[in-house]
């Protein structure tokens, strides 16, 4: 199937081809691209601009940087963080005790299954598991843990590759990921057993927007669903939602249930995230118009305060370096002059430098002592690194969590 890469002038949901601009954020490398130090001011940069389209209204971007590029290989890991192995094992306990607990042979299909960390969680409630990751290292590393895994890009001929039918089939912060997005829901449809259930986790725009997440807004993030996006996607492929809740995980994720059309009604729950959305005006040009500008003002509030910390003679790190993280330094301008480096827990990223403001990324085990401020890149996982810096807290080192309006919640 041809690559659908470079600009769109259609939707990537219905193909309309009414694309209203709404956020701007320049052009920018790809954000999971950590260099070695050869290239260096070397790395190709792109457009990064979402659009909303004003028949299906899904915000989206319109341009695609190439698969290959993204998810040929990169060094991103699921089980790095126990925040994250911790939900991956609450939602496969919530799937099995209400759909699955007594079914002889129950399988499960992981797409873009990473490490296996989210498998490993069905594995120990027996299931069969099957993996599809692109990746070549996290595929790897997921076959050495026992997790059979396809290395591959998910679409239609790979399911038919696969000629098997699951009880479950996850994506988990991958759907929004999908270039071939057609072939691919039709790919779920057809590897979904009659009583099967896809289960969906996606960011949810409505709590970027709430939250001033713009940081989420990356090439990898195709496309921003809210629960009308996401079922005007689904209906097209014969899958309909069922139920959905929002969580805390990334901020705000929606985690949405899905079967075959006419398989199973509609939630309570589900029906009231649909009223709230149309209340709120979530699907709306003006909402994201109203966004853009007050990322602008979170550009100039964190700068703001940055330069007046190193002016104060303090030391900034950034604490994480997660995708999301180089979308706000890049947008920024934020380099070595003002955050030091970057301070990760992967090991897969020793030595690398962020892409286009190659500030250094250091590993946590690394440091002497630590900085005056965390400037929290990975703030997502604000309980978790608060309790594992928790000497660094007592010691005074301040942590600033960027938030709503560029606020900063600052622990000391």
């Amino acid at each position: 199937m041809a690559a659908d890469t470079g600009p769109r002038r259609t939707c990537r949901i219905c193909d309309a081809s009414a694309l209203a601009p709404a956020i701007d954020l320049g052009r920018q490398p790809w954000c999971n691209h950590f260099l070695r130090p050869e290239e260096v001011g070397a790395e190709p940069v792109y457009p990064l601009r979402v659009v909303f389209c004003e028949r299906c209204r899904t915000a989206q971007l319109d341009y695609t940087v190439p698969k290959e590029v993204m998810f040929g290989d990169h060094t991103y890991l699921t089980g790095v963080t126990k925040t994250l192995t911790q939900h991956f094992r609450k939602v496969a306990e919530d799937v099995d005790a209400r759909f699955f607990h007594d079914v002889p042979g129950k399988s499960v299909l992981d797409i873009g299954s990473n490490d296996g960390t989210q498998l490993q969680c069905f594995q120990a409630l027996g299931y069969d598991v099957l993996g599809v990751e692109s990746a070549k290292t996290p595929a790897r590393i997921a076959m050495e843990k026992g997790i059979e895994t396809v290395q591959a890009f998910f679409n239609l001929d790979t399911v038919r590759r696969i000629a098997r039918r699951f009880h479950v089939i996850a994506a988990a912060g991958v759907f929004f990921h999908l270039e071939e997005l057609h072939s691919a829901t039709d790919g779920i449809r057809e590897a979904l057993r009659d009583d099967g259930v896809f289960v969906i986790q996606f960011l949810y725009m409505k709590s970027i927007v709430e939250e001033g997440a713009f940081d989420q807004i990356y090439h990898e993030h195709l496309v921003y669903y809210t629960i009308e996006a996401v079922e005007g996607l689904l209906n097209r492929h014969g899958l309909a939602v069922f139920d959905a809740y929002v969580d805390p995980i990334h901020g705000g994720s929606v985690i949405a249930f899905a079967g075959h059309q006419g398989a199973r009604l509609p939630t309570p729950r589900l029906q009231e995230l649909r009223r709230k959305e149309q209340a709120d005006r979530t699907n709306t040009f003006p909402t994201y118009q109203e966004f853009a500008k007050r990322i602008e003002r979170m550009k100039e509030d964190d700068l703001a305060t940055l330069k007046r910390i190193k002016q104060e003679g303090r030391r900034i790190y950034g604490l994480g370096a997660p995708a999301k993280g180089n979308t706000r330094l890049n947008y920024f301008g934020i380099g070595p002059d003002l955050i030091e480096c970057l301070v990760e827990r992967n090991p897969l990223r020793r030595g690398l430098y962020a892409p286009g403001s190659h500030i250094p990324v250091r590993l946590e085990d690394e440091l002497k002592q630590p900085p005056d401020v965390y400037y929290v890149l990975a703030w997502n996982f604000r309980e978790e690194i608060l309790a594992r810096h928790a000497q660094d807290v007592a010691r005074g080192v301040e942590f600033y969590f960027p938030t709503k309006l560029g606020v900063a919640c600052t622990s000391s």
